[in-house]
């Protein structure tokens, strides 16, 4: 065999080997940004059930306007984040918020058994799921 070939086929394979290498980091990459933004709707489908949430505990809780601000500013800061980390710590700030609602409004009988309270008290706890399963699906992709 002539070595010129030997070698004009090996560097062909180091060639293909490097296209896959650089194709497989993009699609990678690319998979990493989809589970992401996947955790981005379910967070703002959680941004918009907030006020809605607000609205219906106000009329029973109305000397409890300290924590219906700090729900709305939690959630306002929570947009407002750009980086990760921003919205780490905003996100934790809205799970305490929103823990502290609930709390609140297990003193508050009428409220509690409220449908309008019990629709949204469910529907947040579905969108907590769907963060929990966005979540993974993004550590998945980053791993």
């Amino acid at each position: 065999m002539n070595p010129l070939f030997i070698i004009v086929a090996v560097l062909v394979l180091i060639l293909f080997g490097g296209i896959g290498l650089y194709n497989g980091l993009v699609i990678a990459r690319q998979r990493s940004v989809n589970a992401w933004a996947q955790i981005e709707v379910q967070l703002k489908r959680r941004y918009d059930l907030i006020p809605n949430l607000v609205e219906t505990v106000k009329a029973y809780m109305a000397h409890e306007k300290d924590t219906l601000e700090r729900v709305i500013q939690a959630r306002n800061q929570a947009l407002a984040a750009k980086t990760v980390g921003e919205k780490a710590n905003a996100e934790a700030a809205v799970g305490a918020a929103l823990t502290g609602l609930f709390g609140l409004a297990e003193a508050y009988p009428d409220l509690k058994s409220s449908d309008n309270m019990l629709n949204l008290q469910n529907e947040l706890r579905g969108t907590e799921d769907k963060i929990s399963f966005a979540r993974q699906s993004y550590n998945d992709a980053t791993t």
